[in-house]
């Protein structure tokens, strides 16, 4: 039976409209008719989903989506490296082929990458549509699926090409995890450890207790521990819709992790890979800046290997080739790379003040 666990709420409530959303997780939340029957009545849904995620829950999403018109499923490859433009095309063909509405609702049924480009396509279509997000990975679950950041990848850098478009709902089943191969679930758990870091201590050190029971996927610790990241995110995005300020936070490590990804070519190394391997380089640029006690690099480095995360870069590649690869990330400011560094355990801040003798010196430690 669907069990409902929690309910959060991102709040974008503003004067000129209500784009507050829920965030729904529990077990068996995807074919609960009663979940769906609210959104999709009376109309026409796309259904996006991929090669690998499809076949697993693809018929018992449809299965609930009681009276929705027309619906339209498409099917994309699976993969970071299919995350483009081509299959932009492939989404909006096929709704625009089957004469859908601005007024149909576009469903993501998958990981990060289905989630991002699925909720590009519906802010591209017609000039914006809504969208559901339906994560089926642990780092969706946690971080991409919440907060309406949506686009593709670019030849230049990552997620380059986007938009800001909020979800209508985020629907998080927690039974979807279960077939999440080990590589995959680890990957997802550098985003957990990320909350911890950059706005929450006391969750960190309970990540550390608990990462035998995490590992193994036990259903009461996951539980908490994607509803208390949920909880973070849900309050940073509506502090800070549009990364002005604090939500640039949430980038604790990501611009090292999407240079280790643009070098390397998409989808060498998870997403959640190259993140926890870039925590640990900001972790050492506090350090060096004088701002956080070594420690914490050296519970950040035990905690990453607990779970099966890197704690360095890839052995044959280069200060300068990484640097190149900051230049043209998407959080240069002015000519200069921000990057998001610790001033304590838990707490999170934003400096320009960075040398490439700097990067060069916590690379090599």
């Amino acid at each position: 039976m669907p069990e409902l666990l929690h309910t959060l709420y991102v709040d974008l409530a503003s004067a000129t409209a209500n784009r507050s959303y829920p965030i729904q997780i529990g077990h068996g939340l995807i074919a609960d008719a009663s979940i769906w029957q609210p959104l999709v009545e009376g109309r026409g849904v796309i259904l996006v989903t991929d090669d690998q995620v499809g076949p697993l829950y693809g018929e018992a999403v449809k299965a609930a989506l009681i009276g929705a018109g027309q619906l339209t499923e498409v099917v994309l490859s699976a993969g970071e490296a299919h995350k483009d433009m081509t299959s932009i095309q492939q989404i909006l063909d096929a709704a625009l082929q089957n004469k859908h509405e601005r007024s149909s609702l576009f469903v993501a049924l998958g990981g990060g990458v289905v989630g991002d480009m699925t909720g590009f396509a519906a802010a591209c279509f017609l000039r914006g549509a809504d969208f559901v997000q339906v994560p089926t990975t642990l780092l969706a679950q946690v971080d991409s699926s919440v907060g309406g950041k949506t686009g593709v990848n670019h030849a230049m850098g990552k997620n380059l090409i986007g938009a800001f478009h909020q979800p209508r709902q985020v629907v998080i089943d927690l039974d979807t995890l279960s077939t999440l191969p080990a590589r995959e679930f680890a990957a997802g758990l550098a985003e957990v450890i990320k909350y911890g870091l950059i706005r929450d201590a006391e969750f960190f050190v309970w990540l550390t207790a608990n990462a035998e029971a995490l590992n193994s996927r036990d259903a009461t610790a996951l539980a908490f521990a994607i509803e208390r990241s949920c909880a973070i995110k849900a309050a940073v995005v509506a502090a800070d819709e549009r990364e002005g300020g604090v939500r640039a936070h949430l980038n604790f490590g990501h611009t090292f992790g999407h240079a280790i990804e643009r070098i390397q070519g998409y989808g060498e190394w998870l997403h959640g890979e190259a993140v926890a391997a870039g925590m640990v380089l900001a972790s050492r640029l506090s350090v060096l800046q004088g701002t956080l006690e070594s420690r914490v690099v050296d519970d950040l480095m035990a905690l990453n290997q607990a779970v099966g995360l890197p704690v360095s870069l890839p052995a044959d590649m280069t200060a300068q080739a990484l640097l190149e690869a900051m230049g043209s990330d998407k959080k240069v400011s002015g000519g200069k790379v921000r990057y998001i560094m610790l001033s304590q355990l838990g707490e999170a801040v934003v400096t320009e003040n960075v040398t490439e003798d700097d990067i060069a010196r916590v690379i090599d430690a």
